[in-house]
């Protein structure tokens, strides 16, 4: 049940973040930062510990934090491998066009992941599953406004941005279906969970905080990612 409401809950935020991109895109900064600093809350106040924790019995500190640093450098990778980072308003035509549909369809396999990860969490505890899945709640917000963005900048309709959105809206729910078909061992969970820490820190910072940033007033937007920051921490420490 408790996935079957979480399920619905990152559906409805990845099709909110779409429309509010449509509607509101200059009046985000303020829920991005926030956002921001919620992913990396997560990463750093309870998938951090729990990863070293969980880890103890099987893995030293070091093959812990190797696995942190894989999950950062190996989606570092993958992002500059697929362009998410790249201008599209510097492309035109149909070079424009693709380049947004891809985009979309990355984001889309992120939002999947997103699942996945929720799934994954709730292996260890619920506790963690939540706290996860407040994450993946914000990351997917963001992630429904950067599909309408991808598709809208590259020239294309807004009827083709919704169908993208829609897509991108279901990834995380097939992602968290998924992981009921399979049960992770409790040697490899940790690794897994310091994977996770290490992607999450790299989303915070490359993609969320960036946009928050974006030509918009910078202390207030700092403001609120240490304001999310602190939101988890203190859920963190009340659940």
């Amino acid at each position: 049940m408790t996935l079957a409401l979480i399920s619905i809950a990152v559906f409805a935020a990845t099709l909110v973040g779409g429309v509010f991109a449509l509607k509101f895109r200059d009046r985000l900064h303020l829920i991005l930062g926030f956002s921001a600093g919620a992913v990396a809350g997560v990463a750093l106040f309870d998938l951090l510990p729990e990863a070293f924790e969980l880890g103890a019995k099987y893995h030293d500190v070091a093959t812990v934090s190797l696995f942190i640093a894989l999950g950062f450098f190996g989606y570092l990778i993958l992002d500059r491998l697929i362009l998410l980072h790249t201008h599209d308003e510097d492309s035109t035509g149909h070079e424009a066009s693709h380049r947004g549909s891809f985009g979309a369809l990355t984001l889309a396999s992120h939002s999947f992941l997103d699942g996945v990860a929720v799934g994954v969490a709730f292996q260890a505890s619920t506790t963690i599953g939540i706290v996860v899945a407040v994450a993946v709640l914000a990351h997917d917000f963001s992630d429904g406004i950067n599909t309408v963005s991808f598709i809208v900048r590259s020239g294309r309709s807004r009827m083709q941005a919704l169908k993208w959105l829609l897509v991108d809206a279901a990834a995380p729910v097939v992602g968290i279906v998924s992981t009921l078909f399979f049960i992770i061992p409790e040697a490899s969970l940790s690794l897994i969970l310091a994977i996770f820490v290490g992607t999450f820190i790299y989303l915070s910072s490359s993609d969320l905080i960036p946009e928050s940033h974006h030509q918009h007033p910078r202390a207030l937007t700092t403001g609120m990612t240490l304001l999310g920051a602190l939101v988890i921490y203190v859920v963190v420490n009340l659940v």
